[in-house]
């Protein structure tokens, strides 16, 4: 391996699925300011919307986590379309 041309914080971090609270932890460096405490150890915390513990095509459940309106938006423009695969 060549040196030097790794980032220097790469490091432990948890993940937490917000929609169903699964916490998995992975080494990443994404910078973020907030904590959570797993089995005595500290680590940096990243908030996920959506993770494959809730995501439907991992899950095979037509559950849809949507924050911003995105998948009715999708819906409305693409409603025609639809229809007429469906037929």
């Amino acid at each position: 391996m060549k040196k030097d041309i790794h980032p220097k914080n790469y490091r432990l971090v948890a993940f937490k699925d917000m929609s169903n609270g699964t916490t998995f932890i992975s080494r990443s460096t994404v910078a973020t300011k907030e904590t959570i405490e797993i089995d005595g150890v500290e680590y940096p915390l990243v908030k996920l919307e959506i993770s494959n513990t809730s995501h439907p095509f991992y899950t095979g459940k037509m559950k849809l986590v949507d924050t911003a309106g995105r998948v009715d938006k999708f819906m409305n423009r693409y409603k025609n379309h639809l229809e007429k695969k469906n037929k």
